[in-house]
């Protein structure tokens, strides 16, 4: 399995059937869909789900039904290629399998609603990665990587700390970056240096870099 961060909270993970893409936001370049055989998306918040990038390609698109309905309401087109999944589904998708996990997006703040939000744990070749979307819900099993969110209205560098050490992946990825500069980047590396246990790395890669 190969796995390219790109923009923001998306990543192409290359698997032994193909190529899946997961949430090609407003912050990822339309380009992260070229070669896509399937696309994951998570939620429905523009930075994980943007219409225009969708239309540059015509390979099917698994997603929860809020985004299902987002899709049909801006984008009838694009939501005729939608397969609506739930928390719990196990699937091919691309020749990789897909299980998808947990119900509801971070708390961003008490007064607001709950957006629904389910990850994906993808295995391949013996490997397997897990992207959270923006949630901080474990995966309910071991995995070898974790596509870790370190930037975020809803998350601060304990939480994202903790998050790593509970789901306890052997390598985590950052991403949910864009909003940090440089220098907070640089601190949240620094913290989960000092802060996660033996047997357990983090990895920061710029957009277009594979882990």
């Amino acid at each position: 399995m190969q796995i390219t961060k790109l923009g923001h909270a998306c990543v192409r993970v290359q698997g032994d059937g193909g190529v899946v893409v997961i949430d090609p936001g407003v912050f990822t370049d339309p380009s992260a869909l070229d070669g896509a055989d399937a696309v994951l998306i998570t939620h429905e918040h523009a930075d994980h789900v943007h219409p225009d990038h969708l239309r540059g390609t015509d390979v099917g698109i698994w997603t929860i039904e809020a985004v299902a309905r987002l899709l049909r309401d801006q984008a009838p087109d694009v939501a005729a290629r939608v397969t609506v999944v739930r928390p719990g589904d196990r699937l091919e998708v691309a020749g990789t399998s897909v299980e998808v996990v947990g119900e509801k997006h971070a708390v961003i703040h008490p007064d607001y609603d709950r957006f629904d939000n389910s990850g994906y744990v993808l295995e391949s070749g013996g490997t397997s990665v897990y992207h959270p979307g923006d949630a901080l819900t474990a995966p309910g099993r071991p995995v070898d990587v974790l596509l870790a969110p370190v930037s975020a209205p809803w998350l601060k560098v304990s939480e994202a700390v903790d998050f790593v050490r509970e789901v306890g992946a052997p390598t985590s990825l950052g991403i949910h970056d864009r909003i940090y500069s440089d220098v907070g980047l640089d601190m949240v590396a620094s913290h989960m240096a000092n802060l996660l246990p033996a047997g357990q790395s983090f990895e920061r890669r710029e957009p277009g870099q594979r882990l």
